[in-house]
């Protein structure tokens, strides 16, 4: 069974796309610890990331820089720090979080955005790429 960042790929799911590559995608996250807080995945279904072929892996983190370079550009913060956790949703991510404070690396705060402000972020965060 697909899992859902499959779904989101396909176009099953929704969502606030930031950039797209023919091996990745990297998607604004509903759940936010802070505004601009994006995953970028592989679209090769893969649970944990150490599993990834090199190449995928390696261009993974490609991929990730230029998203986080973009964010850096588009949302004010300090740095934008990355998390691989990869307990939710068994699918290699990457967490890319605009950091103001420590706080907003640790998954305990979560920002409320309406559908309008996911829009204008991602629109924003791409247009730097």
């Amino acid at each position: 069974m697909a899992t859902l960042f499959t779904k989101i790929i396909n176009g099953e799911i929704p969502s606030y796309k930031v950039a797209e590559s023919e091996d990745f995608y990297a998607f604004l996250d509903i759940n936010p610890n802070s505004k601009g807080h994006t995953l970028c995945i592989p679209k090769k279904e893969v649970d944990k990331i150490f599993d990834l072929d090199e190449a995928t892996y390696l261009g993974l983190m490609q991929f990730s820089r230029r998203v986080a370079i973009a964010i850096e550009k588009a949302v004010p913060c300090e740095r934008v720090g990355m998390s691989v956790i990869g307990l939710e949703v068994p699918h290699v991510h990457v967490h890319l979080i605009p950091l103001h404070t420590m706080e907003n690396a640790r998954f305990t705060h979560k920002e409320k955005l309406n559908p309008d402000e996911f829009e204008t972020i991602a629109k924003k965060i791409a247009s730097f790429l």
